[in-house]
């Protein structure tokens, strides 16, 4: 990945990525390696592979932490491990997603519960883990991944949709909770990264072609777009800027 731009406060940060080895969150935790953080981050599958791949690339590795983010207790266990590593955490990024498709009639609430359990549920308790160390602090930066799905009414998976319609409303509670202690909390909501996941799962010829139709900007998103936007927020770069869900779409949806 190309760096665009260098934010010199992440420079030894201590920073929290749920499901940092795969997807868009191994971009993330190659991205804060590159700027100079300290990274650990949480995943449910082996990622020494990965973990290997970034030492060789940065010269340091970035703290593995095996667990289901869907777990509260090995959840907060992981985070506990972060900041006995690298200190109290600067960033937390909740990345960690599911948008597996479902027919909203065959859905069980069994089902419906596991979805919600990861697209929702583990976003307010990662907050709540690390806010304590952020408010000895007086500052710190958490930063939830929403998605432009809800604001576009996607069809296909609605636990998914409700979910992320929910992260942005707890993003912005949460940015009142914590604002008095000097603590930032922002929502990223990005529009179709084509990550292999999406490109082996979900994308076709003419899905793609009426999605850039819908973009102002006739480019796909790649991974390095929401990376910028995820440094950015981290950074006190945005040191002002709280409560609010920024969107990284190409110019899909509006705001405001």
């Amino acid at each position: 990945m190309t760096q665009t731009a260098t934010f010199h406060d992440l420079k030894g940060a201590s920073i929290y990525i749920t499901g940092g080895g795969s997807g868009i969150g191994a971009d993330l935790t190659d991205g804060f390696l590159a700027q100079g953080a300290k990274v650990a981050f949480i995943g449910r599958s082996d990622a020494s592979a990965f973990v290997a791949q970034m030492e060789e690339k940065h010269g340091r590795a970035p703290l593995f932490l095996q667990g289901d983010i869907t777990e509260t207790h090995r959840l907060r266990e992981t985070i506990a491990a972060a900041e006995k590593a690298h200190g109290p955490i600067h960033a937390l990024v909740s990345n960690a997603a599911n948008d597996q498709r479902h027919n909203w009639l065959e859905t069980t609430p069994e089902e419906w519960d596991a979805y919600l359990d990861i697209n929702l549920k583990a976003y307010f308790f990662a907050a709540q883990a690390v806010a304590g160390s952020m408010i000895k602090r007086g500052a710190g930066s958490i930063i939830n991944f929403s998605s432009i799905s809800y604001m576009m009414g996607n069809a296909g998976y609605p636990a998914y949709t409700a979910a992320n319609g929910g992260i942005t409303a707890l993003t912005r509670s949460l940015a009142r909770e914590l604002g008095p202690d000097g603590i930032r909390v922002n929502a990223l909501a990005p529009g179709w990264v084509l990550t292999q996941k999406q490109l082996d799962k979900w994308a076709t010829p003419d899905g793609l072609a009426a999605h850039l139709e819908r973009q102002c900007l006739k480019t796909h998103l790649e991974p390095r777009d929401i990376v910028d936007a995820v440094l950015f927020l981290a950074s006190k770069t945005s040191r002002m800027m709280t409560g609010q869900c920024m969107v990284v779409d190409g110019g899909v949806v509006t705001t405001g």
